[in-house]
């Protein structure tokens, strides 16, 4: 982590140009600033490290947008994405919000009959896939198709349609993330271009974020801490690198691959350490080049993390809280040491830039303290 201020060339990032008002923009600042640093290092299916400027990262975008862009879909039309997260997936949900078109995430894990609910809630224009066949019935008018790196393929196309306007403004939706809530029935959670390039702003002015930092995002696509992981990295002009979702089940090769691609920080939920933690405890310890951990969507339990800090004394820890429909509320760094007197960690402040509020059972503001209340 940076102990300096902040490099100009990191501020300007972190403020952006007046220009930078949209999703694609501000996270494709890199391509302009610093367009042959790495923006995206992953690994194929095949075991080959990949990395992918910022340069060549919106060259994707802008071919994508190309390819999509024939297909006349409206401004705010929904386009569904089943992928992990990769270099080609991220420059595809970009592509959409150039074109306007509102991304929904989804992942090659969630089970087809929930991904069918999603699509009659969603009802989205385009389906587009990384498998090579199609799980979900189409309905009649709507797209399909498989992407990869460099191209998309159609299998069916989307209805023809009246294009009323090409401008993307800033109180367009950018994506929706489906999560469960209480129910287990998937709902929809709109965010717009304004919202999320608001939130990260702020997000990235109170990680301190450099920009040699190398980010393994864990999560899967379809969940918002996707999101934070990508817009984290590509806003602070640092390196996102997705770890592919079958090595987080085994903790010797979870820890080969972040050895291997040296990577500084890794988000994701506290359960990906606990076996790591248990059985691989000395090949953690070595992990020299890992200064940070961000946790996120779960409480990180305190006699886990007393044994991750004792391990790794003086790597920075920070507990991510929030929800799908602000992606996040705070971000709050946990002390070191941690006091033997503590039983539960605070989430902190809200970010800079928002605020938070507890009221009570009947929606009106707590004032005093120690009295419980909804955030």
């Amino acid at each position: 982590m940076r102990t300096s201020g902040p490099s100009p060339t990191l501020t300007r990032a972190v403020e952006g140009s007046p220009e930078a008002r949209l999703l694609h923009e501000f996270l494709l600042t890199g391509a302009s600033l610093v367009p042959d640093r790495t923006a995206v290092y992953e690994v194929d299916e095949g075991g080959v490290p990949q990395a992918v400027s910022y340069r060549e990262l919106e060259r994707r975008v802008h071919a994508y947008a190309d390819l999509l862009d024939p297909l006349g879909l409206n401004v705010g039309d929904r386009v569904v994405l089943e992928a992990d997260t990769s270099a080609h997936a991220i420059a595809l949900l970009l592509a959409c919000s150039r074109l306007g078109l509102t991304f929904v995430p989804v992942s090659p894990e969630t089970p087809a009959r929930r991904v069918a609910t999603i699509m009659e809630l969603a009802e989205p224009a385009l389906f587009l896939t990384t498998a090579e066949t199609c799980r979900i019935q189409a309905p009649a008018g709507m797209g399909t198709g498989r992407f990869g790196p460099a191209w998309v393929e159609l299998w069916t196309r989307p209805r023809e349609r009246v294009r009323h306007r090409r401008a993307v403004v800033e109180t367009d939706p950018a994506y929706i993330i489906f999560t469960s809530g209480t129910t287990g029935r998937p709902k929809g959670v709109v965010m717009t271009q304004r919202g999320i390039v608001s939130y990260f702003r702020m997000l990235i002015a109170d990680s301190d974020i450099a920009p040699d930092e190398r980010v393994a995002t864990t999560a899967p696509l379809q969940f918002d801490l996707s999101l934070f992981d990508i817009g984290m990295a590509l806003g602070s002009l640092a390196c996102c690198v997705p770890v592919p979702r079958a090595l987080l089940r085994w903790p010797r090769r979870l820890l080969r691959f972040l050895e291997e691609t040296a990577v500084t920080q890794v988000n994701g939920v506290p359960s990906i350490w606990r076996q790591v933690l248990r059985h691989e405890p000395d090949r953690f310890a070595s992990l020299t080049a890992l200064r940070g951990i961000l946790f996120s969507g779960e409480e990180f339990p305190l006699p886990e993390l007393r044994r991750l800090r004792k391990l790794r004394p003086g790597i920075r820890v920070l507990d991510s809280f929030g929800h799908t429909e602000c992606m996040s509320c705070s971000l709050t760094e946990v002390p070191d040491p941690l006091p033997a007197e503590t039983v539960r960690l605070s989430i902190g402040a809200p970010h800079p830039g928002s605020e938070g509020m507890l009221v009570d059972a009947e929606g009106k503001p707590i004032e005093e303290a120690g009295v419980t209340g909804e955030l």
